[in-house]
């Protein structure tokens, strides 16, 4: 008998089902479409969770990944603002200011598998692989290291869904996700043999099916019911062969997590920010016509970002800004108070407005929105320049939600989850 075990091999698994709401999680447990799941809440604690503000991928899942909000890591939506202007800029990976929790890892020499994780593109260097998710353009540049692009072509590994198309023709979109998704599970494959300590898969064609056909689920007469559950039952085949290859490597569920970035729900209408600020007095613009914040008119005191972000044009920040340091809190406040008595058909719009200097707190706040509004289920909130009417509608089914993202470990690790506090979660998994 040898005097010295070697010591095993700490091993952190991650699934990732972006847009996945805590509600649906368990009424398809129950309903028993996703029986692997089932299995782990009898044996695991189901968290609800509350994503980022906004409660969009970009800015939650960048949460996740570095432990922080958009006051440090500097990301605060899929778009944002070029410095001193109105004009609109993508911000990518290169952008966040903080490290993710693979580095940490990385620097004690652990190896990390990361799979179509959002919000990573382009690819930055890491002690291990990395396949960026949404919104990767270019496969050269989402994969680090590039000498695993060629294994990821022979696959046919597809990063997204043509949303655009998917968006007009439904069952386009079930050929986009059924090629997506068999590229997955073949990377899944391939890479898990891999040497790592961390390993992370992320299943996005969730979000995409919930945009265009959330009615799907909810109305079970629709043409695509039965479809959208065996989807659903298809993503838990995955899940339970996970689990299973995670349970033979370390011998239990020590270790494992699932979570989402954010929930969803149904929409009956969406709300145009932009068009409301017009309408009470506070943004004008030069034209009857405007294509885009540039157009923006002397003597605005505020506009929005998509899809809740709500800047006040102030002087100093913005070439137009007429908004004076001391009228900043009474102007705060009296925007949000309007916005609270917001109402559609006899119903409440608006749930809370956040002051962006409450939530965010680090060396990027400065850089962000002056107000977060989140809305009442149900009304989707956007930042178009070119909507006439406060309300409107259209194709799209499905939006996301801040408080019912969900997360689950084998313990259970607090009673009012946000998603930044995730990180810590895994990494005290290490010794």
């Amino acid at each position: 008998m040898a005097l010295f075990q070697k010591k095993k091999k700490t091993r952190t698994c991650v699934i990732g089902l972006d847009g996945v709401p805590y509600s649906l999680v368990l009424e398809l447990t129950e309903r028993r479409v996703m029986p692997s799941l089932a299995g782990l809440l009898k044996t695991g604690h189901l968290h609800r969770m509350k994503a980022s503000l906004p409660e969009i991928s970009a800015v939650s899942w960048t949460d996740f990944m570095t432990g922080t909000d958009s006051g440090k890591h500097g990301i605060f939506g899929f778009t944002d603002l070029k410095p001193g202007s109105y004009s609109l800029r993508f911000p990518n990976f290169l952008d966040v200011k903080t490290e993710t929790l693979w580095d940490v890892l990385g620097k004690t020499g652990k190896r990390s598998i990361i799979l179509n994780q959002p919000s990573t593109y382009p690819a930055r260097p890491l002690n291990g692989v990395l396949v960026s998710g949404f919104v990767a353009l270019d496969l050269a540049k989402a994969v680090y290291p590039l000498s695993q692009k060629a294994a990821l072509d022979r696959m046919g590994y597809q990063i997204d869904i043509d949303t655009m198309k998917s968006r007009q023709d439904h069952a386009f979109l079930w050929s986009e996700l059924e090629r997506t998704m068999e590229g997955r599970e073949r990377a899944l494959d391939f890479f898990w043999k891999d040497d790592w300590d961390y390993f992370e898969f992320v299943i996005t064609g969730t979000d995409r099916l919930h945009h265009f056909l959330w009615n799907a689920y909810t109305d079970e007469k629709h043409q695509y019911h039965t479809r959208f559950l065996d989807y659903y039952r298809r993503v838990d085949g995955i899940i339970g062969r996970l689990v299973l290859a995670y349970r033979r490597l370390t011998g239990g569920d020590v270790g494992l997590y699932l979570l989402s970035d954010h929930g969803f729900c149904q929409i009956d209408q969406e709300i145009y920010l932009n068009a409301w600020l017009q309408q009470e007095g506070y943004l004008r613009f030069s034209g009857d016509s405007p294509q885009g914040l540039e157009d923006i008119a002397e003597g605005s005191a505020a506009f929005a970002l998509d899809p809740d972000r709500i800047y006040l044009n102030r002087r100093g920040r913005f070439p137009k800004g007429r908004v004076e340091e001391a009228s900043v809190p009474s102007l705060k406040e009296e925007i949000s108070r309007k916005l609270g008595n917001l109402e559609f058909e006899g119903r409440r719009v608006i749930r809370r407005v956040f002051d962006a200097s409450i939530v965010y707190s680090g060396p990027c706040a400065a850089s962000g929105p002056d107000l977060l509004v989140l809305s009442e289920p149900g009304f989707d909130l956007k930042g178009s320049v070119k909507k006439k009417d406060v309300f409107g509608r259209t194709d799209l089914e499905g939006m996301h939600t801040w408080d019912d993202a969900f997360f689950w470990s084998e313990p259970k690790v607090g009673d009012d989850l946000k998603i930044s506090q995730i990180s810590a979660v895994i990494l005290s998994n290490y010794p």
